[in-house]
């Protein structure tokens, strides 16, 4: 009896003002959705009120229902799709129905969920779930419902899993968790700072939850970072929730926090940098998709000294391979020097791939020695992830990521 259950609260709805009360053209995109995403549908019934005139509508499945409610005068929507996995995993269905209404509907603000229905009592904590592509998901069971914030610019989440400890998610994605956040922050830190003979400044771009800027702080040369990160509200709920993984980054003196758009502070900042690290959300939506781009790197270009660095994550060469590609690409047509390299995340699901870009310094030239030297004359002794012998196997890529251009 197994199955999955999806919702989607939709705000701010773009779509045409009429579509919200016209129950006939909803029943024929729901029916039409919904066997467009393999199931098979049995019946259907659609309302619509006359005194606010919205619309109440449901679907039934053979795989079991999907539910659809609008408010007209709020301009919003809610959906509610389940499907039953006994016989066959229908999943994927599920969650190709749900993308394809919530693109009907063009919505400036989504608030998905899912839980999966019929546990056994030896599983009974609810599972939260992150679409690594629309047929793989891969999630965490948490104690309790998510403590949420609601940004101008994002939806903030803390979970408390058993399994990773506090997690933070954006926009249902999920950014760090407490107990591995370590790998990803010490490479995309110490990966390009350690290829810099002396890093003195730094700028991150996003980076609000500090821990960037605490590795980079473990650099005896550091002497100034610069915070680019858009939300306000995800600085201080990490400042809140997660100083004592951070280790209180922010108050260093160090570290100066500017509240903006990154890319405008690129334009408009005449500084150079020894390394410039891109801390950004997944270019998943129109907002951060401009920020991997040819642009953003060359901006990033005239921005760092002679022997400068740039680092980003770039996805997985697995499950990503078109941006994975797209973004070596573009690197290489901006910087001479770019080089991919990777570490397996527990909290993204998959071996996750960064990149460092420079016109000068190549971070695989290192040596065990050398790496081992820099350390111990910046005075870095304690990394958990990071040494001088994984520092090669980390640009060692299999045959598949090589033909994307590792």
């Amino acid at each position: 009896m197994q199955g999955l259950h999806l919702t989607a609260d939709l705000h701010d709805c773009a779509c045409p003002a009429s579509l919200l009360r016209d129950s006939a053209a909803l029943k024929d995109a729901c029916v039409k959705f919904a066997t467009g995403a393999g199931l098979t549908v049995v019946g259907e019934h659609f309302h619509t009120f006359a005194d606010a005139g919205g619309v109440t509508g449901l679907v039934l499945l053979a795989e079991s229902h999907l539910a659809l409610h609008t408010w007209p005068e709020l301009n919003a929507v809610t959906l509610d799709v389940y499907v039953c996995n006994f016989r066959d995993d229908n999943s994927g269905k599920a969650q190709a129905l749900t993308n394809a209404l919530v693109t009907l509907f063009a919505p400036k603000d989504v608030n998905r969920g899912s839980l999966l229905r019929g546990a056994s009592a030896a599983r009974p904590d609810p599972l939260t779930l992150e679409w690594l592509t629309p047929e793989i998901a891969h999630g965490f069971t948490t104690r309790r419902p998510p403590s949420v914030i609601r940004s101008p610019y994002q939806r903030i989440e803390w979970h408390d899993t058993k399994a990773m400890g506090r997690m933070l998610a954006l926009d249902g994605a999920f950014m760090l968790s407490e107990r591995d956040e370590f790998i990803y922050h010490e490479c995309m830190v110490h990966v390009p700072a350690l290829a810099h003979a002396d890093p003195k400044r730094a700028l991150v771009m996003g980076g609000g939850d500090g821990c960037v800027a605490r590795e980079l702080l473990k650099h005896g040369t550091i002497r100034e970072i610069v915070v680019a990160e858009l939300d306000p509200q995800m600085v201080a709920t990490c400042r809140e929730h997660l100083s004592d993984i951070n280790a209180y980054s922010f108050e260093d003196p160090r570290v100066h926090i500017e509240i903006g758009d990154a890319l405008d502070y690129l334009r408009n900042s005449t500084a150079l940098f020894d390394i410039i690290v891109m801390d950004l959300t997944d270019p998943d939506d129109a907002d951060s998709a401009p920020l991997y781009s040819t642009e953003t790197y060359q901006l990033s270009r005239d921005r760092l000294s002679p022997d400068g660095v740039l680092t980003l994550h770039i996805g997985s060469a697995f499950f990503h391979p078109e941006r994975f590609a797209i973004a070596l690409r573009d690197l290489r047509a901006v910087f001479e020097e770019v080089h991919a390299y990777k570490a397996f995340m527990p909290t993204y699901g998959a071996e996750w791939g960064m990149a460092c870009a420079s016109m000068r310094t190549n971070p695989k030239a290192l040596d065990e020695a050398e790496i081992a030297q820099r350390l111990a004359q910046r005075g870095i002794d304690d990394l958990r992830f990071y040494t001088p012998r994984v520092h090669a196997s980390l640009f060692a890529w299999p045959g598949y990521a090589e033909k994307l251009g590792a």
